[in-house]
């Protein structure tokens, strides 16, 4: 049996979920308890894990959690795992970029040469 703690501060209730987020896609994942603890991801009881909400524009994905017995299962760690890996790997190809618009105002900027004895 896993017997980890709420990451919270100050909480020290039993951890029954995990959450895990992609931050280059602004997507948080709450499922099931890990099987070992990772950099990056925080273990939850299951008050903070109810109470727990995200930024506004971030997608919270929520896993079914098992209340009678918190330990993961292989199935919902290759899911949560696949879920993640699938963002990752997605490639969107990039938007056409316009042209630019040439204007006829100087700018403000100008370009100075070398001087002759410094030229290559």
């Amino acid at each position: 049996m896993i017997s980890r703690r709420c990451s919270k501060a100050g909480c020290s209730a039993p951890a029954v979920a995990t959450l895990t987020y992609v931050y280059a896609d602004s997507t948080a994942v709450v499922g099931p308890l890990a099987l070992r603890a990772e950099p990056g991801n925080y273990d939850l009881c299951k008050a903070h894990c109810n109470r727990l909400s995200t930024p506004r524009g971030w997608e919270l994905i929520r896993l079914p959690l098992d209340a009678e017995n918190p330990r993961p299962s292989a199935d919902d760690l290759v899911a949560l795992a696949d879920a993640v890996r699938e963002v990752g790997f997605r490639y969107d190809a990039p938007q056409p970029v316009a042209a630019p618009v040439l204007s006829h105002r100087k700018g403000h900027l100008g370009v100075v040469a070398d001087p002759p004895s410094r030229r290559r």
